[in-house]
């Protein structure tokens, strides 16, 4: 059995990410309330692998993410791509007419906002999770109250589902990273191919520092699919670049790391793992 920590309570899209990762296993899900409690899990029990959202194809990078990975040291085993689809749910026996307030994650109530227009007059109030505004609604029987959640939060919490895909833009994909301690890892990735790896660098405060880099990558035939840079904390206009790369070559990929040290200050892998698949819509 893997035992998985994600944000979010039951039928949260994390969830759904981490059960059709491990498809072929029995999943227990340790619900989280942040992202940073992730970890907390897995250092309480360091057999446990964690799960969390990275980025998203209308939302973007979620930034801190990449820091707190930074952070804990706990390598990447995985990524895995999941497309998002929203629905709104109710208690049973409610219509969209008895409505006059739905709940959600800010950024799924962001994804639903062409829907959320057809509805004037309905107060919108967020929520730190989907699936956390589903559970407190059947929870607390809040008539007049639905939730944007996924469909797998409704069926866990007994709610009638009034809308189907009712985000606005229907490529709506989430890129999720697994995580955990090395041991953990190695045996996720057991007789899998490494063909992708994310890294963060520090360059030094000089002319075509980035581009110098970059070139080195194009020589070795390395493909960028992921830059992103932060501010350094305490350093004014000096970055840290985070980076994702795809290759076909893992020991390619290896001497290319070693090619840009001598042009960088710090890296550190934050993992090597199998690149995920985009599923078909």
């Amino acid at each position: 059995m893997k035992r998985v920590a994600i944000q979010g309570g039951l039928g949260a899209y994390h969830g759904i990410a981490a059960e059709n990762f491990f498809k072929n296993e029995e999943v227990e899900i340790i619900p989280c309330i942040t992202f940073r409690d992730i970890f907390a899990a897995i250092k309480k029990d360091p057999n446990a692998v964690g799960i969390m959202a990275i980025e998203n194809t209308i939302a973007g990078s979620l930034l801190q993410n990449y820091e707190l990975l930074k952070e804990y040291k706990l390598p990447i085993a995985g990524e895995y791509k999941l497309h998002i689809s929203h629905c709104l749910a109710a208690l049973p026996g409610q219509n969209i007419h008895d409505i006059k307030e739905i709940q959600s994650h800010p950024i799924a109530l962001m994804q639903c906002e062409n829907f959320l227009n057809t509805l004037p007059g309905i107060k919108v109030v967020e929520h730190e999770d989907t699936a956390l505004a589903a559970r407190d609604i059947a929870q607390k029987q809040l008539s007049g109250t639905a939730a944007i959640c996924s469909t797998r939060a409704a069926e866990i919490y007994g709610l009638n589902i009034l809308a189907t895909e009712i985000e606005t833009n229907k490529r709506n994909f989430t890129r999720f990273l697994i995580f955990g301690n090395k041991w953990v890892v190695d045996e996720i990735q057991k007789d899998e191919v490494i063909n992708k790896a994310s890294v963060v660098f520090t360059l030094p405060h000089s002319e075509g520092s980035l581009s110098k880099v970059l070139s080195v990558f194009s020589f070795y035939g390395i493909n960028l699919t992921k830059i992103q840079s932060l501010p350094i904390i305490g350093h004014e206009w000096e970055y840290q670049f985070y980076v994702d790369f795809q290759f076909a070559d893992f020991e390619r990929y290896k001497q290319s790391v070693m090619a840009i040290k001598p042009l960088i200050r710090e890296l550190k892998t934050l993992g090597e793992y199998p690149e995920g698949i985009t599923p078909n819509i």
